[in-house]
C-alpha cells in the first residue's frame, strides 16, 4: 500500500505545518497533598508531571449537541456543563491517558488569546485508527472556580 502511506505521510505533514501550530502541555494530575505556599499564603497542590509540551492544537465542537449538562447527584438542577473539545497532537506524542490536564501555553496569533488560562480534562485516551494522520484525545473543559460575589 505504498500509494496510500505516501498519501497519508503528505497528510501528516501538511497537519503538522498548517494545523498543529500551538504550543500545548499534557500533565499528569497530581497525587500530593496541597502544600502550604508563603508568597501567595494559599494551600496549592504541587505540579504533575509532564508527559508531553510541544505542537499541538485544541478545537471545540462545532454542533450544540456536543455541550451537554448533567446534573450533580442529589441535585434538581445542573451543576456544569460538559464542553467537548478535541486534543491534536502529533502521532510521535505520547497518549494522553484519561484525567490528564491539557494546557495551552502558546499560541501562534497573538491576538487570539482566548485558549491562554483554561484548561481541559482528558476524557479518554487518545482514540485510535487504521489510517491516522494525527493523534487525536476527547477533552472536557474545566470549569472556572466561581467567584465569590
Amino acid at each position: 500500500m505504498a500509494g496510500l502511506d505516501s498519501a497519508l505521510a503528505s497528510v501528516t505533514r501538511w497537519i503538522g505545518t498548517n494545523l498543529l501550530v500551538d504550543t500545548v502541555r499534557i500533565t499528569l494530575p497530581t497525587t500530593g497533598a496541597p502544600v502550604y505556599n508563603p508568597d501567595t499564603g494559599q494551600n496549592e497542590y504541587p505540579p504533575g508531571d509532564v508527559l508531553y509540551e510541544g505542537p499541538g492544537a485544541v478545537q471545540g465542537g462545532t454542533a450544540q449537541s456536543e455541550i451537554s449538562s448533567m446534573p450533580d447527584a442529589g441535585q434538581m438542577w445542573v451543576g456544569e456543563t460538559k464542553s467537548r473539545y478535541r486534543l491534536m497532537t502529533p502521532l510521535s506524542a505520547p497518549l494522553a491517558p484519561k484525567d490528564a490536564i491539557v494546557e495551552v501555553i502558546g499560541v501562534h496569533n497573538t491576538a487570539n488569546l482566548a485558549l491562554l488560562g483554561r484548561s481541559w480534562t482528558a476524557q479518554d485516551p487518545a482514540r485510535a485508527a487504521t489510517t491516522e494522520v494525527v493523534r487525536i484525545t476527547p477533552l472536557d473543559q474545566n470549569q472556572a472556580p466561581r467567584e465569590a460575589s
